[in-house]
């Protein structure tokens, strides 16, 4: 049996960590631009006062995690409030304060198509809602990234729409709480 994943909150330690993650050719291609380290920092220092909140409870971007399987961090993976990124210009017509959106990648190369994406989502989407208030949770793989949607699919999402966003067309994919 494998064992279990954990997730713990992203620290300003983890950072240089996480910026040599955003830098390997299997992230960079669909998480663009690669960040600098101090933009990295600028970007994710902000939401490291919300670490340990619930994402519901946390009043405005992301909450980041590391996917850690036996202590060691594979992963990263980020919750957030639906509703609180309409101010950027996302999802506009939600309407469910109670919707949560994830976006995730794992950090080597080697661990992708071995079924530990779809594991991590899983587990993840289980510590999610165990918050009684989550309604539902979305992603949105880009539609040509066949092996982020496959995993999306195999974790229990199901495809709403290919929307266009900020960042150009998406698949939209929601899994209900109960699905």
């Amino acid at each position: 049996m494998p064992p279990p994943l954990t997730f713990r909150p992203l620290t300003e330690a983890d950072f240089p960590l996480m910026h040599t993650w955003l830098t390997r050719p299997h992230v960079a291609e669909w998480w663009q631009p690669t960040p600098t380290l101090d933009e990295l920092r600028d970007e994710y220092l902000p939401c490291l006062a919300e670490a340990g909140t619930l994402p519901l409870d946390a009043p405005g971007g992301a909450i980041p995690y590391l996917a850690c399987e036996d202590g060691k961090p594979f992963a990263y993976i980020q919750a957030y409030r639906v509703m609180a990124s309409q101010a950027d210009g996302w999802w506009l017509d939600e309407t469910d304060p109670c919707a949560l959106g994830i976006d995730q990648f794992i950090a080597d190369a080697d661990r992708i198509g071995k079924g530990l994406g779809t594991r991590m989502i899983r587990a993840f989407l289980h510590f999610l809602f165990a918050d009684p208030r989550v309604t539902k949770v979305q992603t949105d793989p880009d539609p040509t990234n066949g092996r982020a949607v496959a995993c999306c699919r195999k974790a229990g999402f199901r495809d709403v729409a290919v929307v266009e966003t900020p960042d150009g067309p998406l698949l939209l994919m929601t899994i209900h709480r109960g699905a």
